[in-house]
């Protein structure tokens, strides 16, 4: 009979921000140790609190599965003598796998016949499997690890207990010091005393009982639940930060929600301030009015009851109040000084050691904007504003403000900025230069705007890549896997002309003519090319195109991210039409023949078959036309248009001998049939499309 598993690990305090991290890696390597000892199970889930993490695992099989393996050893020939009795080796086998020559079995390979060893294994009861739980629970991984006392483990925070239950048998487990039992214990202030769980089903519920709710799904519900309330008592609207909302999650274990308030002179601070000041260093919700304008109240989630709310809210509201002074007293002090004054400052910044300072970032920022603003064809009076942006974009860095809220970057140097009298198009520029700042973020609202972005981000990158500073697997300390989307993004939505390699070789230039690159420039375009086009297939995965058509979609030669997208689109769509197999036919014959060819040199004079020269009259109509079918991006046309020719190429291949004997005439039709292949690989290299 299966039963459930209950595990729960009992800490001091843990970081809220930790949490989703830690059980996604429980999780994970909780599945996979049960998969690997071959235990089958219904489902696994992991809850957290600040006090515990837990492990249910549910429906448990009582004992592994039974096991055949299989192990190739030598060859027959090897294995036996002429007399049929194993050799050496094949004894040798035979004792390694620990079976008896009765188990051994000749099989036919590929390779030859081979004896195999065949064991079959009983599975072990899962319960004595279970008292190697603690391996999986120090195998887990966090942000920083503690130790305390006299043990060398390392734990996000120290254990104070251990329950563990496999129905209703406790698994005995000790780690640095706790040994499991059946006792839990509920709210640090309101059930502090112990709970014997009698069997993983009552957890939960006598958890609850003892003002715990462990399921953090269920806490989320009651958090905004207890808002709702909160809203409806007060006739006012919470706005809810979805990341604050996280974290709050796991900083309480049973959340009971109270407003309060703040002066109205604060107000005057921009609002931005204080909803920062309130989520980042008290985890405040900020209250608005119908018209989307900050009230002098927040909305805070306390780990308990209905109990002293009114203590507690007074206790939030003076310390809320010394914050908002602070951020009040940081404003005003930057307003006293000039933006010109700040932006000298940065020369004192260093922005990397082997980049240099911010104001060489900021420099070189410039030289690359001058030089788009030219390609894209801006009036003078956008040059100027671009200009301008450019020039102060990183003022505010240096401001009390953003010392203290690093997050307020670029929102601070717009206000700043209109106080300093900038015209509002630059002031908008110094705030979306750093536009998208996060999946799903706005764009920048102008061509000007996101050049100055496109300018800041390719900086960013290609420096990086110049001094070897390269995304690896989960590891990106510059966000460059965010810039690189950031700047398709922009391209996507602006629908500006400006294709991946111009802009990576612009930046180039600029960096090689500093001296500032530790690789062969060629080898960084390739390399920092290949980086975007991987950001550009998986904007296309995000719209819903199949990895078949964007890989037909970005070839070599692809180089414009608005073509290969709609090119992309067009290919997915196209995959409705049923004449789309046969093309696909006709273009992978061409393919394949032209391959032989690097040349696209050929000449009419020398086509001699009736089939070959309507080829050449049906191509020649169709170059024609496909060239306006580019410049709209109308590649469902283009692909009708290869569906028209598509007769022609069948008739050609029936009735030409492309590999003829006459030398010139063999080269002439490869060549054509390389130009040929160009145009029609137009649409995209269809011989990727996977043909159903």
């Amino acid at each position: 009979m299966n039963r459930d598993l209950l595990l729960e690990i009992g800490t001091e305090e843990i970081p809220a921000r930790f949490m989703p991290g830690i059980l996604d890696d429980l999780n994970k390597k909780a599945c996979k140790w049960f998969d690997d000892l071959h235990i089958s199970y219904h489902s696994i889930q992991v809850y957290g609190t600040p006090r515990r993490i837990t492990l249910l695992v549910k429906e448990l099989s009582e004992k592994q599965q039974d096991q055949t393996i299989e192990a190739r050893g030598p060859a027959v020939k090897a294995a036996y003598d002429e007399h049929g009795q194993l050799t050496k080796a094949g004894e040798g086998f035979a004792r390694g796998q620990g079976v008896s020559a009765q188990d051994l079995q000749v099989r036919k390979t590929d390779a030859g016949e081979y004896i195999y060893a065949i064991k079959h294994i009983s599975g072990q009861a899962t319960q004595e499997l279970l008292g190697n739980l603690d391996k999986l629970i120090l195998n887990l991984q966090f942000p920083k690890n503690m130790r305390w006392g006299t043990y060398d483990i390392r734990f996000v925070r120290p254990l104070k207990w251990l329950l563990c239950l496999y129905g209703k048998e406790i698994i005995t487990l000790e780690i640095a010091g706790q040994t499991t039992s059946n006792i839990t214990y509920g709210h640090r202030f309101l059930y502090p005393q112990p709970i014997h769980v009698n069997e993983p089903s009552e957890y939960l519920d006598k958890l609850e009982n003892a003002f715990v709710i462990v399921e953090q799904e269920k806490r989320k519900t009651a958090i905004l639940k207890e808002i709702q309330r909160v809203e409806q008592e007060k006739q006012v609207r919470v706005f809810i930060d979805e990341e604050l909302l996280e974290e709050v999650i796991y900083l309480v274990e049973y959340p009971t929600a109270l407003m309060g308030n703040f002066e109205q002179e604060f107000l005057q601070i921009p609002s931005q301030v204080l909803i920062t000041s309130m989520k980042e260093h008290q985890r405040y919700f900020p209250v608005k009015d119908e018209q989307d304008h900050l009230l002098p109240h927040f909305v805070t989630i306390r780990n308990g009851n209905q109990r002293s709310l009114e203590t507690v809210q007074k206790g939030n509201e003076k310390v809320l109040r010394a914050r908002l002074a602070d951020a009040r007293f940081f404003y005003e002090e930057d307003k006293k000084v000039s933006i010109d004054t700040f932006n000298n400052k940065l020369q004192s910044i260093v922005y990397h050691e082997e980049l240099g300072t911010i104001t060489e970032k900021v420099d070189r920022i410039q030289e690359v904007s001058i030089k788009l603003a030219s390609n894209l064809g801006l009036n003078n009076e956008q040059q100027q504003h671009l200009s301008r942006i450019t020039q102060i974009c990183k003022f505010d860095l240096v401001t009390q403000m953003v010392y203290e809220f690093p997050e307020l970057q670029g929102i601070m140097g717009k206000d700043y900025a209109k106080l300093a009298g900038e015209t509002v198009e630059v002031a908008n520029g110094i705030f979306e230069h750093y536009l998208p700042r996060f999946a799903g973020d706005i764009l920048p609202s102008n061509l000007v705007n996101s050049i100055a972005s496109i300018s800041d981000k390719i900086d960013t990158i290609v420096g990086c890549f110049g001094i070897g500073i390269v995304p690896t697997g989960s590891q990106d300390p510059y966000a460059l896997r965010r810039q690189a989307t950031g700047i398709c993004q922009i391209i996507k939505a602006n629908e500006i002309e400006l294709p991946i390699d111009t802009l990576i070789q612009l930046a180039l230039e600029i960096f090689d003519n500093k001296g500032l690159l530790k690789k062969d420039k060629e080898v960084l375009q390739k390399e920092i090319f290949e980086f975007f086009l991987l950001r550009v297939k998986n904007i296309m995965q995000e719209e819903g195109i199949r990895y078949d058509c964007i890989d037909a979609t970005i070839t070599e030669n692809s180089t414009n991210i608005n073509e290969m997208i709609a090119r992309g689109h067009a290919l997915q769509k196209a995959l409705e039409f049923s004449w789309l197999s046969g093309v696909i036919d006709t273009f992978n014959r061409v393919k394949n023949i032209s391959s032989k060819s690097s040349s696209t040199e050929y000449s009419n004079q020398h086509f001699t078959e009736d089939a070959e020269i309507k080829l050449a009259e049906a191509f020649c109509n169709f170059e024609c036309v496909v060239t306006t079918k580019v410049d709209n991006r109308d590649y469902i046309a283009i692909l009708e248009l290869i569906n028209e020719l598509k007769p022609n190429i069948d008739y050609y291949f029936d009735k030409v001998m492309v590999m003829d004997q006459n030398l010139t005439i063999q080269q002439n039709r490869l060549g054509f049939l390389k130009a040929l292949h160009i145009q029609i690989a137009i649409a995209g290299d269809l011989s990727k499309i996977i043909n159903k």
